[in-house]
């Protein structure tokens, strides 16, 4: 069975986001810190997200060149909501997607990159969040890398499906923003896997629920992606 990671940028207060969903502060331009997320990005067999990051993703990594670019158009994904497969059509713009496309500057070729064809055929994962999950989980691979939203990893958390956390912490106190683990309780006390600090300040922290993938779910019979 693979495991799911939640991947994330986090401020030194646990915020992942501004109130508005503000993600200027997570391009620190590090490049220690990118390798590392590269390489955490890179060793999925699969990428999960909600319906907005999806979104947003969608309109932004398939003409990238960014060195993010090929793990992100190249693995298979799936998006989570209950719109269906419109939501594979649905446009829009967030303040997250204009903090990237700021950032980005010209790292962008105008035309579709390898793999940009994959954002079109994610899988649309409508059902009950575990039970979708334990579908995806069921197939053998390298781990499902969950990306957020807020909202979608608040849920991962809080019914307890998250495999393992690969965590970017920021240098930066935000004050107030969207949370992650607002909905946790009892507390849970995670075990460390490795970490990191790298030279702009931030500090990468893979750690482990303590609960492996099969104690959460029996095997379902049939699997997808």
């Amino acid at each position: 069975m693979r495991e799911l990671i939640l991947k994330m940028s986090v401020s030194l207060d646990g915020f992942v986001g501004g109130p508005a969903g503000e993600i200027d502060w997570v391009f620190s331009g590090d490049q220690e810190a990118i390798a590392w997320s590269v390489e955490t990005v890179g060793n999925a067999s699969l990428h999960i997200m909600g319906s907005r990051t999806f979104r947003d993703m969608a309109a932004f990594w398939p003409t990238s060149t960014q060195v993010f670019a090929p793990p992100m158009n190249q693995i298979p994904k799936a998006v989570f909501s209950k719109q269906g497969p419109a939501v594979l059509k649905a446009a829009g713009t967030t303040k997250a997607l204009e903090d990237a496309r700021t950032d980005a500057g010209s790292t962008h070729a105008g035309r579709p990159q390898p793999g940009a064809e994959s954002w079109s055929e994610a899988y649309v994962a409508s059902g009950d969040l575990a039970d979708e999950i334990a579908r995806l989980k069921a197939r053998d691979g390298k781990p499902i890398l969950a990306h957020g939203g807020a909202a979608f990893a608040r849920s991962l958390i809080a019914q307890g499906l998250v495999d393992e956390y690969a965590l970017l912490v920021h240098p930066v106190v935000l004050g107030k923003g969207l949370p992650i683990f607002s909905d946790v309780a009892p507390p849970r006390r995670l075990k460390r896997i490795s970490s990191r600090a790298f030279p702009g300040g931030l500090a990468g922290a893979d750690l482990s629920s303590g609960v492996t993938t099969s104690e959460h779910f029996s095997t379902p019979n049939n699997s997808l992606l």
